[in-house]
């Protein structure tokens, strides 16, 4: 028999967390063909001895919605393993059109979309001009709830809630993995917990779950969680808690507890998961952690002082990026508060980097079987992103597994691949197995490695040979290719 791809002696780590095995694999038409011995040629024959072949990384978090459509590449992703990205996090949707564009403008503000019409649209313009990488997407409430109610901060009337259902059912019908929540941001934080409840119900039965940035991850992340379990439990849906961690020094520890709080409430038979970024520092837009000339005062984002938050993308001023709100306060002679009032008043969708996580507290989330990873990168790509945007899998795999042991090799891949595969329905996808789709990450176990900094973040990692997506290679010894074979990811 004749493959199209035949890997001969890789050690294959399968996406279930079981331990690797020597052997080889075969694709064929954009699937996986044979695994173990595999007899036959191949129009490419790929020695891979004493590499790791593991299936594609699954990044669950992330904010590439509109980078999808304009960086069809998406190198920033391939070239760290990752070959399906799931979209629409943090509240922040890609439909309806009119209020997605507003985020879109934050993240992209030189580049041009064509128009679509709801999450079927949006979809429809991936099929035509697919990516290099698959994505899945998730509901905006956020996106939402500005569509049908503009920046109203009251509850919803019967008109504005039956046309956020409307909105919801447009993007389950179009094949949207699970609806998500942005409790800090503009409109979502404004939403009640019976409003939340109301709307995740329209997903019940559906198989699509509920990704939440809940309301607080400082001192009131337990409350958080709790709200986030009680939405799922009520509504009969699946929770993801999203970038799970305390921010802020004084909430530094209540992870352990969160933790707990996830246990019980899967022993009472409630699918709740999240997932996390391997980083001590977190990012976001400005305008969610500067309020009343504060910093992270009632945001929800914990505690924050001016040198731990640094600009990492304002478009018309690349000269403010990679410098903290202390410098820019020493540099233009003025206090917080009117540093922050200038900043934003020029660049409203100013994107920051913060550091306020503990190091303890993200191994401990690591440890827990209830963690999978998502970058959480945002595709800033003309300014200084944070480097998670590159390097989180490598990270993973690198630093925490292999250097500090925090987790096996087997089971590192498997958070990044069968489990989030699983969570989010994604069928025949994160496994190595005869028929499942053949995308797939070649890795040097014993390099493997992100190489940015906050002040160089645009680094692709090192220790990654070959990425394969739907079958084709898609990244080859650190440079992207010219294929572009991702699928849109519809529910079934």
């Amino acid at each position: 028999m004749s493959h199209d791809i035949i890997f001969r002696n890789a050690t294959i780590y399968d996406g279930t967390g079981a331990p690797g095995a020597v052997g080889d694999l075969a694709v064929s038409d954009g699937r996986i063909a044979e695994v173990g011995r595999v007899s036959g040629s191949a129009g490419e024959v790929i020695d891979a001895a004493g590499l790791a072949l593991a299936p594609g990384f699954i990044d669950v978090h992330t904010h590439d919605d509109f980078a999808a459509v304009v960086y069809r590449d998406m190198a920033f992703k391939t070239l760290g393993g990752v070959t399906t990205c799931i979209v629409g996090n943090c509240g922040m949707g890609a439909a309806p059109y009119a209020s997605a564009m507003v985020l879109a403008r934050s993240f992209h503000p030189h580049d041009a979309f064509p128009e679509w019409d709801g999450y079927a649209g949006y979809l429809d313009v991936l099929d035509r001009a697919p990516p290099a990488v698959n994505i899945g997407v998730l509901i905006g409430h956020g996106t939402v709830r500005m569509a049908a109610m503009g920046r109203k901060t009251e509850a919803p009337d019967a008109v504005e809630m039956a046309r956020m259902k409307d909105l919801i059912r447009e993007g389950l019908d179009a094949g949207a993995v699970g609806m998500s929540t942005g409790l800090i941001y503009e409109p979502g934080r404004h939403a009640r917990t019976g409003e939340l409840i109301e709307l995740t119900g329209v997903l019940k039965g559906t198989g699509a779950l509920y990704a939440t940035h809940m309301r607080n991850e400082g001192l009131g992340l337990l409350d958080s969680v709790d709200e986030a379990i009680r939405i799922g439990q009520e509504a009969g849906v699946g929770v993801q808690i999203s970038h799970h961690k305390a921010s802020g020094r004084e909430a530094w520890g209540l992870v352990t507890q969160s933790l707990e709080k996830i246990d019980a409430a899967q022993r009472q038979g409630l699918d709740v998961h999240a997932d996390q970024y391997p980083y001590t520092a977190g990012s976001t837009v400005l305008s969610a952690v500067a309020e009343g000339g504060r910093l992270g005062g009632g945001g929800g984002v914990g505690s924050l002082t001016s040198d731990n938050v640094v600009i990492a993308s304002t478009a018309g001023h690349p000269e403010w990026e990679g410098r903290s709100v202390a410098a820019l306060m020493s540099a233009f002679g003025a206090d917080l508060e009117d540093t922050l009032a200038r900043v934003l008043g020029e660049e409203p969708g100013a994107t920051v980097v913060l550091h306020s996580m503990s190091e303890d507290d993200v191994r401990t989330v690591m440890r827990h079987p209830s963690t999978m990873i998502g970058s959480d990168g945002l595709p800033t790509l003309a300014g200084k992103p944070h480097p998670r945007l590159y390097g989180t899998f490598a990270r993973v795999l690198g630093h925490y597994a292999r250097d500090l042991g925090v987790l096996s090799l087997p089971d590192a891949v498997y958070r990044m691949t069968g489990f989030p595969a699983a969570k989010f329905g994604l069928k025949d996808r994160g496994v190595i197995a005869p028929g499942a789709f053949a995308d797939l990450v070649l890795f040097d176990p014993a390099t493997i490695i992100d190489r940015g900094t906050f002040e160089d973040p645009k680094q692709s990692p090192a220790g990654v040979r070959m990425v394969l997506v739907n079958g084709e290679a898609v990244a080859r010894d650190g440079a992207a290719t010219d294929a572009r074979p991702g699928k849109t990811l519809r529910r079934a």
